[in-house]
């Protein structure tokens, strides 16, 4: 499907998702899980991912992880990816994880906010989809509700159009 297509599925929160003209290279840097060991957005090359920049102290974040939970289980065949920017303790982001029935989704922690400072994100949330390359290709700045209906078409969408 194409970019133009893509984008005419934009409804509701998703009329806020900028499309690119242009796939965006990302940096490579470490992301922590809540046992402190390191990873890479590297490990999800080849699925599409939506890499959202969240805190726990953040209202908005707090409010739209719900979605982005049940988003990955409506659409296993993509990456939903939280990554906790600044200071988030393992324990605050488990205890809100309970607290919100998010039950599909890793811990990823950017304790020193290196990614999103590298990758421009001046507040929160930010969620940023990235092709199977590990490029960014849209961005949407605030929260969103992304198992909507618009949601959903506008990833399968970028899903098909490869």
């Amino acid at each position: 499907m194409a970019v133009a297509d893509v984008a005419a599925l934009r409804e509701g929160d998703m009329k806020k998702l900028a499309i690119h003209e242009a796939p965006v290279d990302l940096p490579e840097v470490e992301l922590l899980d809540a046992g402190d060991v390191p990873h890479r957005l590297a490990e999800y090359r080849g699925k599409w991912v939506v890499l959202n920049f969240w805190a726990t102290w953040c209202a908005p974040c707090r409010a739209e992880m719900p979605s982005l939970d049940r988003l990955q289980a409506a659409m296993p065949e993509i990456a939903v990816v939280p990554v906790a920017s600044g200071r988030n303790p393992v324990a605050g982001i488990e205890r809100f994880f309970a607290e919100a029935g998010v039950e599909n989704l890793p811990i990823l922690r950017d304790p020193k906010s290196e990614l999103s400072r590298q990758m421009g994100v001046l507040g929160l949330p930010v969620t940023v989809i990235l092709n199977p390359e590990g490029q960014e290709v849209a961005r949407l700045i605030g929260d969103a509700e992304w198992d909507s209906d618009s949601a959903r078409a506008v990833l399968a969408g970028f899903v098909a159009g490869g």
